[in-house]
């Protein structure tokens, strides 16, 4: 029998920062914290140095994500006696693709003197996005060569993934490339740090590889002929730079190490689950053991994730794997490249109003925001189209609108983009059933929820964890931890139990967002001119 004041550890590091949340067998939380990066997203210059940084990078420093968790779990042990000696799995979840070069030791490059002044040594954040050109060269070569993982990805590889990312450094700074001896997601070496382990007996999660990495389960990597293709260099990267283990998130990738047990203030030994994506963890974290159910999670960017029975092939869905988020079904992850971080633009953009005034500034407008349109494409569109290069757009405008005017129309977009994925997904025959929403945005913002489910015409639950990737995490350390020391006899059997709504939620906690139905019937039109606009913006794309 487990022991009843067993918990787990869940870690969710985004974009900005990490969270450490305990948690019980029953998924009540018994403590959190968070810890800031000490570097923040670099975007503008590299620690300690006055060169700027091209306009589309953004990196990260390592030791911001070990320093950060260590300082979060021991805020989170504070507010729960003996917690320590009393957790039995840790479940690491993080944002993808983030990845570096490292040594087989782990080191990453960047740490070393001889590469500290070049950029592409740092770990590549997973909004990095200057890998265009060798994006736009896999996409060309996968098509003429008709290669099969395109169809897992909707036809198309992503900005942001992990070959692009790797191609970039090669050809931007092969002396990075060549003394690479890892290439690795960061989750997989945060996981790797934390057990200590030899390189090749690093786990690496095969949610991260899956959607970010053109793996499969029936095909491994790229084949050798297609990397030949893309460059000579990278024909053997697979065997020579990317060692370890393929494991699922929930397994065990090892024991926590005396020295990462010491910093946490932990026991060693205890099990550390193979990561997963940060989004994807919302997935567990909200109880979504069955298919039909789409779970978005809205942060920075917004990932929507969806499981099903079977496969589909769906245009423009950025991945669909299988077992990729819980085992026995496909999962399916769609998205949108910029959401809070529009929103947080557009804020600082109109004269730092807070979000606040902007919402009830723009709460008492009707839908279509007095006739100004937005198409939300700040950061490129990553579902339907899988365009980094794409722009958006604000129209309509007169100088009648104000601020608040422009933040409904981003919201609006924000929602039809969400409405053009679920139409997608339903016309090749992926179920979509049932809404949840986890993530700050949807607690500290209730309009956005609102205005969703209005153009949606659906209902959608907020789920009462705000912390739904972070609490995923937790559940996958549980399973990690096996089922003599959790309990669980399945990973769903363990994911409705600890991340599902209980009865009696109080409904400040968790709600149901039910859509005004004279709001739906207004948003038609609207909608309408919103699709033509894209298109146009598209086309406008295309000609480049």
């Amino acid at each position: 029998m487990p022991d009843k004041n067993a918990l787990a550890l869940g870690l969710d590091f985004g974009t900005e920062s990490v969270r450490a949340l305990l948690v019980d067998l029953d998924g009540a939380e018994r403590g959190a914290a968070s810890a800031k990066y000490r570097h923040g997203q670099i975007t503008q210059t590299l620690p300690g140095r006055d060169e700027p940084l091209p306009a589309d990078y953004a990196l990260q420093h390592p030791e911001d994500w070990l320093e950060a968790a260590a300082k979060a779990v021991r805020r989170a042990l504070r507010q729960s006696a003996g917690a320590g000696q009393r957790i039995i799995g840790i479940g690491v979840d993080f944002t993808s693709c983030t990845m570096l070069p490292a040594l087989r030791d782990g080191t990453p490059l960047c740490l070393l003197p001889e590469f500290h002044e070049n950029p592409l040594a740092w770990p590549k954040l997973w909004k990095h996005h200057g890998a265009k050109k060798q994006t736009e060269r896999i996409n060309r070569i996968a098509r003429e060569r008709d290669e099969d993982f395109l169809k897992q990805y909707g036809g198309k590889v992503g900005l942001e993934w992990f070959f692009p990312k790797m191609l970039e450094t090669l050809e931007e700074a092969p002396e990075i490339y060549h003394a690479a001896e890892v290439w690795v997601e960061a989750g997989d070496w945060l996981v790797w740090r934390l057990v200590g382990c030899a390189a090749d007996e690093m786990a690496r999660s095969t949610c991260q590889a899956g959607y970010k990495g053109m793996w499969s389960a029936r095909d491994g990597f790229p084949s050798k002929p297609f990397l030949r293709a893309l460059h000579p260099d990278v024909v053997d990267v697979v065997k020579a730079k990317m060692p370890g283990r393929m494991m699922s998130p929930g397994q065990s990738a090892g024991g926590l190490s005396a020295q990462s047990a010491k910093s946490f203030g932990l026991a060693a030994g205890v099990p550390v689950s193979t990561a997963i994506i940060d989004a994807h963890a919302g997935v567990p974290g909200v109880g979504a053991a069955d298919p039909g159910i789409l779970v978005m999670v809205c942060g920075t960017s917004s990932c929507h994730m969806l499981n099903a029975a079977e496969y589909r092939y769906v245009p423009g869905v950025a991945g669909v794997v299988s077992d990729g988020i819980l085992p026995g079904m496909y999962g399916y992850e769609t998205g949108q490249a910029a959401v809070g971080d529009a929103f947080d633009w557009l804020r600082r953009l109109t004269g730092k109003r807070t979000f606040a005034k902007l919402a009830d500034d723009a709460a008492r407008l009707e839908p279509g925001a007095e006739g100004a349109l937005c198409v939300d494409w700040f950061n490129g569109c990553r579902t339907p189209l899988m365009d980094g290069n794409l722009r958006g757009a604000l129209s309509g405008l007169t100088l009648s609108h104000g601020p608040e005017h422009l933040y409904r129309a981003l919201l609006e977009a924000s929602a039809f983009g969400l409405r053009w994925i679920v139409e997608m997904l339903r016309e090749h025959g992926v179920p979509v059933k049932k809404f949840i929403a986890t993530g700050g945005l949807p607690h500290h913002n209730p309009l956005f929820v609102e205005v969703y489910a209005d153009v949606l015409g659906e209902s959608i639950l907020i789920h009462p964890s705000q912390q739904g990737p972070a609490l995923g995490a937790a559940v996958l350390g549980a399973i990690a931890a096996g089922k003599r020391a959790g309990g669980f006899s399945s990973v769903r059997s363990a994911v409705r139990t600890m991340g599902g709504v209980k009865k009696g939620v109080p409904a400040r906690e968790g709600r149901l967002i039910a859509p005004n139905r004279r709001n739906t019937r207004a948003y038609e039109p609207i909608y309408r001119r919103y699709r033509e606009t894209a298109s146009f913006l598209n086309g406008e794309r295309s000609r480049e």
